[in-house]
């Protein structure tokens, strides 16, 4: 028999709140963290609002800003969430050799030295033509090498190994907005085959800056709907413009199930199936009949060893733009046939925006919470149905019901694809 896995510990620095239990009860509660852009001047941009995480820095972890002070912003969440999720767990304790626990991360960019770039592209294009020699030079005498390095979107799991002297293996990928789901999944992998007893595995971003901003703005992808901040991020609403970036940081600590039982740990559910796909059809558009989704849906299903039958709640990618989802619910239509009407689908990304590379294992402990609370979070704002999206997404207020097992939907940009199924813990 395969080895179970399951959650012991959960962390998050997120835009509702940086502890698991402020973000939980503002989910609940329907509150949205979406307000105008702060980190840096965007009166220029189409889009001048996002979800930014708001009084919160590394010291209240114990480190120092000097110390971190040019280290990425999504390094410094993703310390923080891995620091909360290892003092929940508890489990370094238990591990002597320091190799049977690994880091997997689903992480994107670091800080982008926009200033600087810029002085460098003034230089090289002072006589209309693009001076190379002009660019290095000028880069060379202002480029910071360690704000270089903090680029690397290995980064946060780095400092995080750093951290906690965590031995085992250290992989960073980076799928768009599946990444952090996926770095779960293949962490699962990792304890199922018995190459570790425990991952830490999570995920960090911020495209809150210049060139994140600008990137989706020419996508036409960010809502524009900067008089109403708070009802921009509308998901399956027919008036959705488009979705809200957020930012931030989630981390979980997965172990061997033995393992956990062994040391008396507190479980907060069960990684029971994971599944990943490619649409291999256009960068930025997902299959229009959801092939890919429907292919994730039902893989993830099918390694947890159960039927459609027994999924209670999906969280949905639901970013809130057209495409994405009109055909995630064509998706959940396919995979549950009869019963899709019946299944409540959510997306808290209307609360809290669209994390990226973060949103995946951000999502998966909001269903974890939802299955020890029997409480479903809501979709906000919407207000206007849309015919093509006819489900029941638990529109603008939570839902007290009994969820045993839940799926969570994440779709990246490139055709990425990740579905995983998570129940509570049963011996």
């Amino acid at each position: 028999m395969r080895r179970r896995v399951v959650v012991t510990g959960i962390g998050m620095v997120n835009p509702l709140g940086t502890d698991v239990a402020t973000v939980w009860n503002a989910l609940k509660e329907g509150k949205s963290a979406v307000g105008y852009i702060s980190i840096f001047d965007a009166s220029s941009y189409p889009t001048r609002i996002a979800a930014e995480v708001r009084n919160w820095d590394i010291s209240q972890i114990g480190e120092s800003p000097q110390v971190w002070e040019k280290r990425g912003r999504h390094a410094r969440f993703a310390a923080g969430a891995a620091h909360q999720a290892l003092h929940d767990s508890g489990v370094l304790a238990s591990i002597s050799d320091r190799s049977r626990i690994g880091v997997y991360f689903g992480a994107g960019e670091g800080n982008q030295d926009f200033a600087n770039f810029t002085q460098m592209l003034a230089a090289a294009t002072e006589n209309e033509e693009f001076d190379l020699a002009a660019f290095v030079s000028k880069g060379r005498r202002i480029v910071d090498p360690e704000l270089e390095l903090e680029q690397e979107p290995s980064m946060p799991s780095a400092h995080v190994a750093s951290l906690f002297d965590i031995q085992g293996p250290n992989i960073n990928c980076l799928t768009a907005c599946a990444a952090s789901s996926q770095a779960v999944g293949e962490a699962t992998e990792f304890i199922r085959r018995g190459e570790v007893d425990a991952m830490v595995a999570g995920g960090a971003h911020s495209m809150i800056h210049p060139f994140g901003l600008t990137g989706f703005s020419l996508l036409t992808a960010l809502s524009t709907n900067n008089d109403h901040p708070q009802g921009a991020s509308r998901p399956f609403d027919r008036l959705r413009d488009g979705f809200v970036l957020g930012e931030g940081s989630s981390v979980v600590i997965l172990e061997e199930l033995e393992h956990a039982k062994r040391r008396g740990a507190t479980i907060y559910g069960e990684v029971l199936g994971y599944g990943c796909t490619s649409d291999a059809y256009r960068i930025t558009d997902i299959h229009p009949e959801g092939r890919g989704a429907i292919g994730c849906m039902t893989a993830a299903i099918r390694d947890a060893g159960i039927s459609a039958d027994q999924i209670d709640y999906v969280n949905a990618h639901g970013t809130s733009t057209t495409v994405n989802d009109k055909v995630e619910t064509v998706a959940c239509k396919s995979v549950f046939g009869e019963r899709a009407h019946q299944v409540p689908v959510s997306s808290t990304k209307s609360m809290m925006g669209h994390l990226i590379a973060a949103a995946g294992v951000t999502e998966m402990i909001v269903c974890l919470m939802a299955i020890r609370d029997s409480v479903l979070p809501p979709t906000i704002n919407l207000e206007n149905p849309d015919p093509l999206c006819d489900l029941d997404y638990v529109p603008n207020q939570a839902r007290e019901a009994k969820v045993r097992v839940a799926l969570n939907n994440s779709f990246g940009f490139g055709g990425q694809n990740v579905t995983l199924a998570v129940s509570g813990y049963k011996d």
